[in-house]
């Protein structure tokens, strides 16, 4: 790596004041340039490790049929019995998964009609109170004036 260059991950006055001015403009920015200043001298072994990995995975794409029968693209083996037993079994996984989504659809529904029944529900609960609370207020009834306590009306003193 060249430790000349302006931008490195290291603490110099430049990446510094990158910091500053990230965390000024936009939060973000300033964590990714301490990120950097931190741990970028590790960007290059994982920049490697990622290209190996990912290497590995596309070239098993590109070899053919024995990756493709592996991750279910259709690939014949040769083995009719097997072969044969395979469709069988992915026609009764697809079965299975569109009875699934079929069950999953009717609990949705269900759930959703729950929910819209409780809904209902309060809304009518809100309007009873809503009409109860705009009713007129009851008068008392004749012989049940307001209470005389001590202390709450000062005219009877």
């Amino acid at each position: 790596m060249n430790t000349s260059a302006l931008i490195r991950p290291a603490w110099t006055p430049a990446t510094i004041a990158l910091m500053v001015i990230g965390f000024m403009v936009f939060w973000p920015l300033g964590f990714a340039m301490l990120a950097y200043i931190i741990w970028g001298d590790r960007l290059e072994g994982f920049k490697r490790d990622v290209n190996r990995t990912t290497d590995g995975i596309f070239a098993g794409c590109r070899r053919g049929a024995d990756k493709a029968s592996r991750w279910g693209h259709g690939a014949r083996t040769g083995n009719v019995a097997f072969d044969d037993w395979r469709e069988k079994e992915l026609e009764r996984l697809s079965e299975e998964r569109r009875k699934l989504d079929e069950a999953m659809a009717e609990f949705d529904e269900y759930a959703r009609e729950l929910r819209r029944a409780k809904d209902q529900d309060e809304f009518d609960r809100f309007m009873a109170h809503r009409n109860h609370g705009t009713a007129p207020a009851p008068t008392n009834k004749p012989g049940k004036g307001p209470s005389k306590d001590k202390g709450t009306n000062l005219l009877d003193d």
